[in-house]
C-alpha cells in the first residue's frame, strides 16, 4: 500500500507537483500517463527515495518516507527501473543479477536460487552467460526489469519501460509486466497510450503537476470529455444533405470535405440508422458509415491539451 497526501515538489519558482493525493493498493498494475514535463518522473523519483518532496506526506507499507531511520527498509520494498537502465555492459547477465542481488541484501545462501528464478521469470535463460553490452534493446530491458525484481520487492516501479523498443519487443515486455503484476503492485510511467490501455488495470493522468483523471481504462473512456464521431462517405453530395443531417436530434455538428462527412453527436446517442435513412432519401449513395467511440487517447488529449499551448 502506498498513500500520498498533498505531495508538493518545487524547483525554485517552478512547481513540478502541486498537491498530489493518491493511493496505490496491493496487487494493482497502474499506468501513469502525462505529457512531457507533467510530473510523472518526479513523482516516481520521490517514491523510490531519489528525491525529497518539498511538502506533503508519503507512506509506503505504513512507513513515512521522511524518517531517515526507515529509508533502507522502505527501499527494500521497492524495485525500480529508471528510463535509462543502470546496466554494466561488460558483465554477464547472471553475474550482474548476482551483484545487484547482493547489493539489495539477498541472503548469500539464497542468491543463486534467486538469480535462477528471475532469469527464468524474465525470459533470460538463453542469454544468462552473455555480456550485457551484446544484448538487443529488448533483452537489455528484460535485464533491467530483472534487477528490479531480484530482491523480491512488493512494489515495482517502471519508468518508460518500452521506450525505444520495436513492436515485437514491446509486446514481450508488456506480457512480462502483466506476469509481474500477478503477485505485486506495479506502477509504470509511459507516454504510449496503447501500452497502458492493454497492460494496466488503472490509469492515472497527470498534467502540470496535478492529477486530472484516475480510473480504469474503460471507466475513463466512458466518462471522457468529447462527443462521439460518425464518419461517412457518399458517392454524390446532394445539396440539402448537410442541412438535413444537422437537424437530426443528438447531432452537435456536421462538417464535410467533398464527399467525406464528419458528424459529432451526443456521446451516448447512436443516430446512424436515422443518418443512413436521410442519406438514401436525399438520393446519395452511402459508401461508408462508421461510429467512433471516445477513446483513451481522446480523454488524454482533452485533459492535457493545454500543456503545449
Amino acid at each position: 500500500m502506498i498513500k500520498i497526501e498533498n505531495l508538493v515538489k518545487k524547483y525554485d519558482s517552478f512547481t513540478a507537483l502541486g498537491g498530489v493525493s493518491l493511493e496505490f493498493k496491493d496487487g494493482e498494475v497502474v499506468g501513469l500517463l502525462g505529457p512531457n514535463g507533467a510530473g510523472k518522473t518526479t513523482l516516481l523519483r520521490i517514491l523510490v527515495g531519489f528525491m525529497k518532496p518539498t511538502d506533503g506526506e508519503v507512506e509506503i507499507e505504513g512507513m513515512d518516507i521522511k524518517k531517515p531511520m526507515l529509508e533502507q527498509k522502505i527501499k527494500s520494498k521497492i524495485g525500480y527501473l529508471p528510463e535509462l537502465a543502470p546496466l554494466y555492459e561488460d558483465m554477464l547477465v547472471s553475474e550482474y543479477l548476482e551483484f545487484v542481488g547482493k547489493m539489495q541484501g539477498v541472503a548469500p545462501d539464497e542468491i543463486d536460487k534467486r538469480v535462477k528464478e528471475i532469469i527464468s521469470k524474465c525470459g533470460l535463460a538463453e542469454k544468462k552467460n552473455a555480456e550485457i553490452g551484446t544484448l538487443s534493446k529488448g533483452y537489455r530491458q528484460r535485464v533491467g526489469i530483472a534487477q528490479a525484481l531480484i530482491h523480491n520487492p512488493k512494489i515495482v516501479i517502471l519508468d518508460e519501460p518500452t521506450t525505444g523498443l520495436d513492436p515485437n519487443q514491446r509486446i514481450e515486455i508488456r506480457d512480462l509486466i502483466k506476469e509481474i503484476g500477478k503477485d505485486r503492485t506495479v506502477i509504470l510511467s509511459s507516454h504510449i497510450l496503447s501500452e497502458v490501455q492493454s497492460t494496466c488495470s488503472r490509469v492515472i493522468i497527470i498534467n502540470k503537476g496535478k492529477i486530472v483523471a484516475d480510473g480504469s481504462p474503460e471507466d475513463l473512456e466512458k466518462t471522457g470529455k468529447g462527443a462521439a464521431v460518425i464518419n461517412m462517405e457518399v458517392d454524390t453530395l446532394e445539396s440539402n444533405l448537410i442541412e438535413r443531417l444537422r437537424s437530426v436530434a443528438g447531432v452537435d455538428s456536421v462538417k464535410n470535405e467533398g464527399n467525406k462527412i464528419m458528424i459529432e453527436t451526443e456521446k451516448e446517442k447512436d443516430v446512424r440508422a436515422e443518418i443512413a435513412e436521410i442519406t438514401v432519401e436525399s438520393g446519395a449513395g452511402l459508401l461508408m458509415l462508421e461510429r467512433k467511440q471516445t477513446s483513451l487517447e481522446d480523454v488524454f488529449i482533452n485533459l492535457t491539451h493545454n500543456e503545449n499551448e
